[in-house]
């Protein structure tokens, strides 16, 4: 379900393989797991939806999730995710922004109205077959954004039960594709880099895809 990716001082990060829910009633949920495991408290910084894989920050103090969330809040921590769709998105790279509305079954939608939107960048990788590869940085921190972001786009993300409905889909999927790939910021006066590649998901697992993600040490340098 998860694993251990990085133990530092003041923060742990974790390589969230499998879908779990970051918060539940019982002992189920990954958060509680991840302090049971850890033996000590620790603060969440930052949440993955259930069906999101990949990189996620805990702080070990009081003081280091004051930081965290200072970092957060300034958007001084770049989050970059990986997605797959079988549709190509209407620009190769774009800014979707707008606030954030909830609706029935549990979605989002995207407003027009920028009182405190939702922003989301992506970029197009490549092509593989019939699939489109994307790289996604979110500016900012909603629920599902990435997900309403990438629908709104015209490349909703395979296999989302809630944005894209596999009865929709022009190719089967095996999970939902979206991974969190990396974390890059600066504490305490010195620059931090994780990358985690996806481990599951035949589509994550092409090797030409693979080689792509070798040479993915700058992500930043796609937005520019």
């Amino acid at each position: 379900m998860y694993h251990f990716h990085t133990v530092h001082k003041d923060f742990i990060i974790i390589h969230k393989v499998d879908e779990l829910s970051f918060h539940s009633e019982d002992s189920s949920g990954l958060f509680k797991q991840v302090k049971q495991e850890f033996h000590e408290d620790l603060y969440a910084s930052h949440r993955l939806d259930k069906v999101t894989t990949g990189l996620l920050l805990m702080a070990r103090s009081q003081e280091a999730a004051r930081v965290f969330g200072e970092l957060f809040s300034k958007q001084l921590i770049n989050k970059y995710y990986l997605a797959v769709s079988d549709h190509k998105a209407k620009k190769e790279k774009a800014v979707i922004s707008g606030d954030m509305e909830r609706t029935r079954k549990s979605q989002w939608k995207l407003l027009k109205s920028q009182n405190n939107p939702a922003v989301t960048k992506y970029c197009f990788l490549k092509k593989l077959d019939d699939l489109y590869y994307y790289l996604i940085q979110p500016v900012t921190g909603k629920a599902h954004q990435i997900r309403v972001a990438m629908k709104i786009a015209g490349a909703p993300i395979l296999g989302d039960p809630l944005y894209y409905p596999k009865s929709k889909a022009l190719v089967e999927a095996d999970r939902t594709y979206l991974h969190a790939f990396a974390l890059q910021f600066q504490y305490k006066n010195q620059s931090y880099y994780f990358s985690a590649p996806p481990n599951k998901g035949k589509y994550f697992k092409q090797p030409d895809f693979l080689d792509i993600l070798a040479n993915l040490n700058k992500p930043e340098e796609y937005f520019t």
